[in-house]
């Protein structure tokens, strides 16, 4: 699904325009955002979790050569689905 379809999606199960559901999806984006720019974790119990974590700098191999690289430490987003969307995926086996 790519973002004009989940926008078309939100707008009809919610009874809204496609326009107000556009401007909802990117506050809620945005507002993500900010809070993982906080470190802050932001949890929609039942639908996911989201928040910054550090990865600490780590030796790793260059695939093609084998040879050894430093990898630098950095922060990246983790993403956990709640009850819901988990159950979501079981149904879909």
């Amino acid at each position: 699904m790519n973002r004009t379809e989940v926008v078309s999606a939100v707008a009809q199960q919610a009874g809204v325009t496609q326009s107000d559901a556009d401007k909802v999806l990117k506050a809620f984006a945005a507002v993500l955002a900010e809070a993982i720019e906080r470190k802050e974790k932001v949890t929609l119990p039942g639908f996911m979790s989201a928040e910054a974590t550090h990865r600490n700098a780590r030796v790793g191999r260059n695939p093609q050569t084998g040879e050894e690289i430093q990898v630098a430490a950095t922060w990246a987003v983790k993403l956990t689905p709640g009850s819901a969307l988990k159950d979501a995926a079981k149904r879909a086996n």
